[in-house]
């Protein structure tokens, strides 16, 4: 069984993987992988991660089949190492599939797309609702075996580390990429389990169609593996008081203290 990768220690573990490269973003340091199964780490499935060597990133292109490192830390998946088996053209995936990747996400500077969806209470919840508030926005699911967890307890260190002015004008929502699952009640279990403020933090759910819409819109290329997990992108959106995409941070190498000093610049900008 996968296991929960958020809660090794801070020192790094690394194992091996194989998959067929799906995307690269040289700009956001992401590698999207169709990866086989990695036991006791993560199962099968398609997933972006976060590569910092700019060096590696120009080795590595769409349709490759590699040998991969992955370093697992506390905060952090990170490939730190690739070797080329099959060129591209050669491994791609069958059946035509269209490749994930960051390039249907929403830009900076653009108006955040609308969600009406509904809370761990059972509430509705909608972008609109939420207008004047800075938005830190995320996508996660309950039972990720991985990056989701990672995410989130980032988010919860931003959430703890706000001054006292930015508290009451930032707002934490997460929505789900599973609604079939993700009930109010698992939510709130998987928000409780780590440490969320549920006072200033939204986590959404809704129809499968309604959040299958909202997730197309902001470019997050979530659908189902035949093994039950969710193949994803990890994209956070930072939206301002006015409803637009301030910034956005893909993958997982961010910083809680990053973060905090870019809600901060937007956040108390007026």
């Amino acid at each position: 069984m996968a296991c929960d990768v958020a809660q090794h220690s801070q020192r790094a573990r690394r194992v091996h993987g194989t998959g067929v490269v799906e995307a690269v973003d040289v700009e956001l340091k992401q590698v999207v992988i169709d990866h086989e199964d990695m036991p006791g780490v993560m199962p099968a499935m398609s997933m972006s991660f976060d590569v910092v060597d700019p060096r590696l990133l120009e080795t590595l292109a769409p349709g490759q089949k590699i040998e991969f490192t992955l370093e697992l830390r506390q905060q952090s998946l990170r490939i730190v190492a690739a070797t080329v088996l099959e060129e591209a053209g050669v491994a791609g995936r069958s059946g035509g599939a269209e490749p994930a990747g960051f390039a249907r996400a929403v830009a900076e500077l653009q108006p955040a797309p609308d969600f009406a969806l509904t809370d761990q209470e059972g509430a509705p919840v909608s972008l609109a609702s939420l207008r004047g508030q800075v938005l830190l926005l995320d996508f996660v699911y309950t039972h990720c075996p991985g990056p989701c967890p990672i995410l989130t307890g980032t988010h919860v260190a931003v959430q703890r580390a706000l001054p006292p002015a930015l508290v009451e004008r930032v707002r934490f929502v997460s929505i789900s990429l599973d609604p079939a699952r993700d009930t109010p009640q698992a939510l709130r279990a998987y928000a409780a389990a780590r440490g969320a403020d549920l006072a200033r933090w939204s986590f959404l759910s809704g129809e499968p169609d309604a959040v299958a819409d909202v997730l197309e819109r902001y470019g997050v290329g979530a659908k189902p593996a035949a093994n039950g997990e969710i193949e994803h992108l990890v994209i956070t959106y930072l939206i301002d008081a006015e409803g637009r995409i301030a910034r956005r941070f893909a993958g997982l190498e961010h910083r809680p203290e990053t973060l905090v000093a870019a809600l901060a610049a937007v956040g108390l900008r007026h």
